[in-house]
């Protein structure tokens, strides 16, 4: 017996960022948008926990227990009582460090799968307590749609969106380090006061309106200039974006993957074709959200 559960991507509509609290994280404010670009997570019994990748960048995932699926498995299993002897069988669609949330993707697949295989029956409030214990991006991995996270990103409150987002995203070659990024804006801020993370209200209403010309004015990253200064080549995907006809540009969370926002599916494709003919990233893939979390297949 097996379980497959697939699991969307994100994109950052906006990301802003305190400053580095005591305990080395930030504060946000992280408007998600889960998007059609999915890994599909399976899991079935084994005489030992162990996992295995196949797809694009397969060779750069983990396939010890550093993997965020594997301490899923784990998390679950010691919360009731038992071992973690699975497999995990990971078919990636959604880039590797590449700021969509891939990793923790992987991991609320895994959580979800272990759930119906084992039968433990833990509870919504459950499996969203433990997402939040394996990372920050992980419990909205769980949820998709459309969210606002606030904390360190883990705490949601669902959002209304009126219509589907058309996306173009541009995979560069080579990845990023969250926490280098994220050192990079602390060393970037230092001596200059970091505001209060807040949610643009303006972003919001285009969301619930499903205005993507409204939207495109509103969007923004606080990481954008640390992921540029630490991969500068990224500047000029994102003018080749541009140029495209894209409604709006930027780095996809940490990077190095860049999101353009288009106004429509037939924009999206022309973008996606010029932006691959650019040279200046190695794929471009097309995708429209919101779509829905974890789910069941």
């Amino acid at each position: 017996m097996s379980v497959t559960v697939r699991v969307p991507a994100k994109v950052n509509v906006q990301l802003a960022v305190g400053a580095a609290r005591p305990d080395g994280f930030h504060d946000l404010a992280n408007v998600f948008l889960a998007v059609g670009l999915y890994d599909e997570v399976t899991v079935a019994p084994a005489e030992e926990l162990r996992i295995t990748c196949e797809g694009p960048d397969a060779a750069r995932v983990p396939l010890d227990r550093t993997n965020l699926a594997a301490r899923a498995a784990e998390r679950l299993a010691r919360r009731y009582g038992r071992t973690p002897d699975v497999h995990i069988r990971i078919a990636k669609d959604i880039p590797v460090a590449g700021g969509m949330a891939g990793g923790s993707a992987d991991a609320a697949g895994a959580l979800v799968a272990c759930d119906a295989l084992w039968g433990t029956g833990a509870s919504r409030e459950e499996l969203l307590e433990i997402c939040a214990e394996l990372g920050s991006d992980v419990p909205f991995s769980l949820v998709g749609g459309a969210a606002l996270g606030t904390g360190r990103g883990e705490r949601l409150r669902p959002l209304e969106v009126g219509g589907t987002f058309h996306w173009v995203f541009a995979v560069a070659d080579g990845g990023l380090s969250t926490p280098a990024v994220y050192g990079e804006f602390d060393r970037l801020t230092r001596g200059v006061e970091v505001p209060e993370p807040a949610a643009s209200r303006e972003l919001l209403d285009a969301l619930a309106a499903g205005d993507a010309q409204a939207l495109a004015a509103a969007v923004a990253n606080d990481l954008q200039p640390a992921a540029l200064t630490l991969f500068p080549s990224l500047a000029d995907t994102l003018a080749a974006g541009r140029e495209a006809g894209a409604l709006a540009a930027l780095v996809s969370g940490s990077g190095p993957t860049t999101a353009y926002l288009a106004d429509g599916p037939g924009s999206a494709a022309r973008i996606a074709e010029a932006l691959t003919a650019s040279g200046t990233c190695r794929t471009a893939r097309v995708a429209a959200g919101p779509v829905p979390g974890a789910t069941l297949l």
